[in-house]
């Protein structure tokens, strides 16, 4: 008998959080990881993973894309990735990603140390111009994000 804990999920069986694609399985927390997080995203085309243009101050991040194709917003540009392409993101690098083409697709987002996954939006209200975080809020079945500046929702995800 070993005095490890492994443990072991199918990942189908998931349950979906809350989130604006239409599916993102937490494997990490499924499995009790405490070092790093690990989620895999369904996202049609056109929605956006996680919430928007973001950043990890201690925080790196690595998406695979399994299926489907990304289009990924950097700091440096735009990069398009295919269904068996990798991309790094280093700790305090903004990063955006959607979900584009003509199918969905499916990601595996790998990111450490985990309990430095806090991120931060700083996206451009289009009510205020300020660029400025979001907050957020549940409204039913759906996220609502908020312009910390002016308050103005800015997003709804279903």
């Amino acid at each position: 008998m070993s005095d490890h804990e492994y443990a072991r999920v199918h990942v189908p069986d998931v349950e979906s959080t809350p989130n604006p694609t239409r599916e993102k399985k937490e494997v990490d927390e499924a499995v009790g990881a405490s070092r790093f997080g690990f989620n895999v995203y369904t996202a049609d085309p056109g929605e956006r993973l996680p919430w928007g243009y973001h950043r990890h101050p201690d925080h790196e991040e690595l998406f695979y894309v399994l299926a489907g194709e990304l289009r990924v917003q950097t700091a440096d540009g735009t990069e398009h990735l295919n269904a068996e392409d990798a991309f790094f993101v280093p700790e305090n690098a903004p990063v955006s990603a959607e979900a584009v083409g003509d199918r969905p697709a499916r990601v595996v987002a790998v990111g450490a140390p985990k309990d430095a996954d806090d991120a931060i939006i700083e996206e451009e209200c289009p009510v205020c111009g300020e660029v400025t975080g979001r907050t957020h809020d549940v409204a039913g079945d759906e996220y609502v994000l908020y312009c910390e500046s002016c308050g103005a929702e800015v997003t709804r995800f279903d």
